[in-house]
């Protein structure tokens, strides 16, 4: 029996989602999950968050994967580009991130639960 090729995680794909979600954290995730341990209201956010990336990426009915993670990563960076946003150039202001900041930062914590390994 063969497996379609687009089933299979190759190294390079998970060498490629592994870099993505490391990226990210060293983007936001390091900073902003440090400000979050300090801040009960900004953590309550990123859990609220991390329930909702789990919802998306049925979660509840399979394994989160670094590869989910990174893919729900890059869509979201994505979508928010086409519609204008630029990732932040300095430090980020954890007293109030927005929307788009807190998601990603979920998408780090859940990562960190995943393989915290490979993430800074």
């Amino acid at each position: 029996m063969r497996v379609p090729n687009n089933r299979v995680a190759t190294p390079s794909a998970t060498v490629a989602a592994r870099s993505t979600l490391t990226t990210l954290t060293v983007a936001v995730g390091t900073a902003g999950l440090a400000a979050a341990r300090l801040n009960p209201g900004l953590l309550a956010e990123v859990d609220q968050h991390a329930a909702g990336v789990r919802d998306s990426l049925h979660g509840d009915r399979r394994p989160l994967t670094v590869a989910a993670l990174a893919g729900y990563a890059e869509g979201l960076r994505e979508a928010a580009s086409e519609h204008g946003w630029t990732p932040p150039v300095g430090p980020v202001d954890w007293s109030a991130p927005g929307w788009l900041l807190t998601r990603l930062l979920a998408v780090c914590l859940l990562a960190r639960a995943l393989d915290p390994r490979h993430l800074a």
